[in-house]
């Protein structure tokens, strides 16, 4: 007898994850297994998983990220579909650069070193990635069709140069990015204050396609509704007009943009941004010393800061007005923080009684504030009488307003309008949040633009054939100076292309989004060396149909990927618009943290005893929390670690159990330890059946345990298939893999052909998510060709029908019994064997019935008369 009891393992039936999934993991390769099928007559389906950065190091976020579209992938080829399943590397990028500083090592060197090594760590997963579609963004062969897209938007109009702030260190004279500058605006390197300095840099128009893709985001049923909404806002398209309003004492004005034209009668002031060209030309100049001094205190500051909402507004008077055009009145002109030049025209009205911004600032520069909309039914006499104490943002009926008064908003909000056109002082104008992009990086590890700047000709671009511009190799890294290429003579200089006079390459490389938002079409071709892709293969693919990574590129990824699948079809070089029809972004991986809220300091994991959390420093109690997994955090989990230890297939199987994929997810050892042991118990399981059975015999007549099983097998089927088919749920399909597998375990007759279905249901079920087991214990049972070669099972509906039914007895709706009734029983029958039953006789004994009530295959309730 074997013992099943997890601390009785006989030697035998003993499951060693790490000797299994060496030995398949090869097999895998050397058999070609995970290679793409392109089979035309098959139907397709592309699983895709958003590439990695090669940082060298695999984290949790990417093995619940692989491990979901993997299962997803081995369970569409086990039913038939031909499946892609790619991997590669967003490979170019600033970390290289500062790896190069820092180590002297190159760029190069040091991304193809991390992509080896973490190549090596996702093969232990056992993804099913067909490696012979592998792409690397800073390989020549694939960076040089990056080029050719770039210059297909150069010459459609789309990629164009002007002058753009950017993070400026004065000690190192470099530009910086984003995160190389700290909260204060100070630099990461030199400690430097942060200047804002115009460079000329390259932006794609992609504001060209603000409406389609906001129009578009209808037809994406597979999206999740909250990063729709973040696209939709991202864009932020808004109905308004333009209104110009006379500077006083000139012949010029200033145009402002308003989605409440209807609040015309209430501007009290207007604001500029400080950046705006305007400022210093209608400044008074007995306001310019205090003017420079404020532009000097926040023009270094990022966005995000300036319109954070829980910030101070800060803003001063420059000594202009305005005149309304609608009223005649003299408007003060502000200039603030929270006004960006680049939005809109620069200007913003302010109407603090109708906007909870402009309140806020009106009150704290002693502003004027006049009402000029009310709700119905609302008492204007008492609102007069009483100073408003927040702003009334929503719509009503016009007041204040000469010939508006009276009015509904939205019928004002169409007066005003068609009046500033009639008196050409405004005119309708729909106004996007979304702005061109900014692609420009003045830096050497990323891809060349492939542009020349001819002092005759202009910017020129470098002809196709002369493709790729290819990055130098002797580069010296100093994180001092412009960018490293602008010092490379003999690269920078060259003749132009058209006119042969002496000329200079461009010395920026593209922004690393661009690599990323083409490269699921290359993955479909992606040894072409003679065009960007075949067209026809890139239809056939297209689009992708299941998409998985993180939310953090709810926004950006998504939107740009959109804009150049748009663009490739407008230029005929592939027939979908939308690239990815299902999209799935998992939750974080979080793990157990401690911080000492004395000290704000955060205690590695290894230095705590978890039954008694206290710093090993000061004796503190410590906060006890999840948090997502970080280096700074201490509580990351390193996943060789738990390969190591369990495997890969215990670690797929916790990832998966652990919780719904959209949700963040809580690392747990104990759990992971519960996956392990249930893989055992499938292990010992199959090998016990191996080792016991000696003649299987399909019987043509079932018992009826036989007949349970074999209902309880097709459910399982059944409830899987719709778990992946339908919304991914995996940790309920796990659950429902852990009850068959305990079914069989209790099942008595290991020789039945039905137990023998469900042995190896249980294993075809079991194999999208712990891969290696199912292949070792398949093989065990006979069988040559691969587990992962297999049709997924089918249900058997017929086996899904009940022969009998447990029928509740109750009396006045209490259960006082059950009986077995055949499950095709009418309501007569039913009435009639719960007669003849013992508990009926009983129950119904000198009973009066009032009613019968009847719930069909499940009870029968008797009403009695009192």
């Amino acid at each position: 007898m074997i013992n099943f009891n997890d601390k009785e393992i006989v030697v035998e039936f003993q499951y060693k994850p790490a000797e299994i999934e060496k030995k398949w993991q090869q097999e895998w390769i050397t058999q070609g297994l995970d290679k793409t099928l392109e089979n035309s007559r098959r139907q397709k389906f592309y699983a895709l998983s958003m590439f990695p950065y090669p940082s060298g190091n695999l984290h949790m976020g990417h093995v619940r990220n692989y491990v979901i579209t993997d299962v997803i992938a081995r369970f569409k080829r086990l039913q038939g579909y031909s499946v892609l399943h790619p991997m590669g590397w967003d490979a170019f990028g600033l970390p290289a650069e500062n790896a190069a500083i820092d180590n002297g090592i190159s760029p190069e060197e040091w991304t193809k070193k991390n992509i080896a090594k973490m190549r090596q760590q996702l093969q232990t997963l056992g993804l099913s990635i067909d490696w012979e579609r592998e792409i690397t963004t800073c390989s020549p062969d694939y960076y040089k069709w990056t080029q050719w897209l770039f210059l297909k938007l150069y010459r459609a109009g789309l990629a164009y140069q002007k002058e753009a702030t950017v993070n400026w260190d004065p000690i190192d004279q470099t530009v910086l990015a984003n995160e190389q500058v700290d909260a204060e605006g100070y630099s990461w390197r030199s400690g430097a204050k942060v200047e804002k300095k115009l460079l000329c840099q390259w932006f794609l128009k992609i504001t060209d396609y603000a409406d389609h893709l906001l129009n578009d985001l209808d037809t994406l049923k597979g999206w999740p509704e909250s990063v729709k909404l973040m696209q939709e806002n991202w864009i932020g398209k808004s109905l308004g007009a333009y209104i110009k309003f006379p500077i006083k004492d000139t012949e010029e004005s200033i145009s402002v943009f308003t989605t409440r034209p209807d609040t015309i009668h209430g501007v009290t002031y207007l604001v500029l941004a400080p950046e705006n060209p305007l400022v210093p030309k209608i400044s008074k100049s007995e306001y310019k010393e205090k003017i420079k001094e404020f532009i000097e205190e926040i023009i270094n500051e990022s966005e995000i800061e300036r319109t954070a909402d829980n910030k101070p507004l800060k803003g001063i008077f420059i000594g202009a007005k305005v005149i309304n055009p609608f009223n005649g009145e003299e408007i003060p002109v502000f200039i603030a923080s929270y006004v960006l030049v680049d939005y809109g025209t620069g200007a913003v009205m302010g109407v603090p009684a109708h906007d909870n911004r402009d309140f806020k600032f009106a009150k704290e520069n002693q502003l004027p504030i006049k009402v000029v909309v009310i709700p119905k039914d609302f008492d204007l006499k008492e609102t007069a009488q009483s100073p408003l104490e927040e702003a009334y943002v929503d719509t009503g009926i016009i007041v204040n307003s000469k010939q508006f008064n009276g009015m509904l908003s939205e019928d004002a909000k169409a007066a005003v309008t068609e009046y500033a056109k009639k008196n050409s002082i405004g005119e309708a104008k729909i106004q996007y949040r979304l702005r061109d992009w900014l692609i420009s990086r003045q830096r050497y590890w990323g891809c060349p633009i492939p542009i020349i700047h001819c002092s005759n000709c202009g910017s020129v671009a470098i002809p196709d054939s002369n493709l790729p511009v290819e990055l130098p190799k002797d580069v010296e890294f100093t994180g001092r100076g412009s960018s490293p290429l602008a010092s490379l003579e003999e690269w920078v200089n060259v003749t132009c292309p058209n006119c042969g006079s002496p000329a200079k390459r461009e010395t920026d490389t593209m922004d690393t989004f661009i690599d990323s938002s083409w490269y699921y079409l290359r993955y479909t071709d992606s040894t072409n060396s003679q065009e960007i892709f075949n067209s026809n293969k890139v239809n056939y693919w297209m689009p992708v149909d299941q998409y998985v990574g993180g939310v953090e590129h709810a926004i950006l990824h998504l939107l740009y990927s959109r804009f150049f699948t748009k663009f490739l079809k407008d230029q005929k070089l592939i027939d979908v618009s939308e690239p990815f029809q299902n999209l799935l972004t998992q939750g974080m991986v979080q793990g157990i943290t401690y911080k000492n809220l004395k000290t704000g300091k955060y205690i590695p994991l290894n230095q705590v005893n978890p039954e008694n959390p206290i710093d090993p420093s000061t004796g503190d109690v410590l906060e006890v929390f999840y948090e997502k997994m970080s280096k700074s955090k201490y509580n990351g989990v390193d996943p060789q670690e738990v390969l190591g230890k369990y495997g890969a297939d215990t670690a797929r199987m916790f990832i998966l159990f652990k919780a719904p994929p959209e949700k963040d997810l809580e690392w747990s050892s104990s759990d992971v330890e519960g996956q392990f042991r249930f893989l055992n118990r499938v292990w010992r399981l199959v090998r016990s059946h191996i080792k016991n059975r000696v003649n299987i015999v399909k019987n043509e007549i079932l018992t009826k345990d036989e007949k349970d099983l074999k209902r309880f097998i097709h459910t399982i089927i059944k409830d899987i298939s719709q778990d992946l088919e339908e919304n991914y749920q995996f940790n309920t399909a796990v659950a429902e893999l852990m009850k068959l597998s305990n079914i069989l375990n209790d099942f008595k007759d290991v020789n039945s052909s039905i137990y023998q279905e469900g042995v190896v249901t249980l294993l075809i079920l079991l194999s999208p998510f712990a891969p290696h087991i199912s292949e070792e214990l398949w093989h065990n049972l006979g069988y040559k060709e691969s587990i992962h070669l297999q049709k997924w099972p089918t249900v058997n509906n017929e086996a899904l029908i009940l022969d009998e039914v447990t029928i509740v007895i109750q009396a006045m709706g209490k259960t006082k019994g059950t009986i077995q009734a055949p499950a095709s029983v009418t309501n007569d029958e039913l009435e009639k064997l719960v007669r003849n039953s013992e508990t009926g006789k009983r129950l119904l004994d000198k009973r009066e019935i009032k009613k019968i009530i009847i719930v069909p295959q499940k009870l029968i309730n008797f009403v009695f008369v009192k």
